[in-house]
């Protein structure tokens, strides 16, 4: 048992590394220009191609954000939402996986003071806590992704946080690319993707106030025999208005 763990794990190793090598080596072809061409040259493999390169980019700490207006100029609004999401949350499992089974001294160094901050959060929330980094940019993307690995947090959650909660911010970026592509095309349809992508990032840039006014807003408590009194005063057509607008819930007997 523990000796087919212990493969798997220098299986995945191997691999981890020859990508980060093969993605070190060919660093210096990251061409904006030059990838969208490449890119779109690839036909029906364009898709996976892009997602390929996108994953790398992310692992090498390449900007995401240039890859998701590509994306988004390359396949369309709906397409290129889903292959940026895609090879954002593959590159994101890469760097997490090369953190935790193969630099972990480095990415400690790399983390600094972050690294407590992001353990302590983990600890605290869980899967909950990657979900809102993912949604609020609260750290550089490329580095969390390689800080969340040293933390105790389960692989399956980080991808499932990961991929759910980077969508609103895949979206904005996508239909701010296709915005530039068919503004340049002279399309009437460039002002709507624009001003919804610039909508949709300042959605997610209010999200931290938003969070925190709902965690601090005060829950009143009432017993069920209240309730019940209640429910039945409205039934009947005699209830009052209630004294506080503060949420309630029903205290368990």
């Amino acid at each position: 048992m523990m000796q087919g763990v212990l493969l798997r794990r220098v299986a995945l190793a191997v691999l981890l590394a020859a990508v980060m090598l093969w993605a070190v080596t060919h660093r210096s072809q990251l061409d904006v220009a030059a990838l969208e061409t490449q890119i779109g040259n690839l036909g029906p493999w364009a898709p996976l191609g892009f997602m390929v390169i996108y994953a790398l980019a992310a692992v090498l700490f390449v900007p995401g954000v240039v890859f998701s207006l590509i994306g988004g100029a390359l396949f369309g609004p709906f397409w290129g939402t889903v292959y940026n999401l895609l090879g954002a949350s593959l590159g994101a499992t890469l760097a997490f996986l090369a953190a935790r089974y193969m630099a972990s001294d480095w990415v400690a160094r790399k983390s600094a003071g972050r690294l407590r901050q992001l353990i302590a959060g983990v600890e605290a929330e869980g899967w909950r806590f990657v979900a809102l980094t993912r949604l609020v940019p609260l750290f550089p993307f490329n580095l969390l992704n390689y800080a969340l690995g040293l933390t105790r947090i389960r692989l399956r959650h980080y991808v499932l946080a990961t991929l759910i909660c980077m969508a609103p911010g895949a979206a904005a970026y996508t239909w701010l690319g296709y915005a530039g592509r068919a503004a340049a095309a002279g399309s009437s349809s460039a002002l709507n993707y624009g001003l919804s992508g610039l909508a949709l990032l300042a959605l997610v840039a209010f999200l931290p106030g938003l969070l925190r006014h709902l965690r601090a807003a005060p829950i009143k408590l009432i017993e069920p025999a209240e309730f019940k009194h209640c429910a039945e005063a409205w039934s009947n057509g005699t209830a009052k208005a209630m004294p506080s607008n503060d949420p309630v819930k029903v205290r368990s007997p």
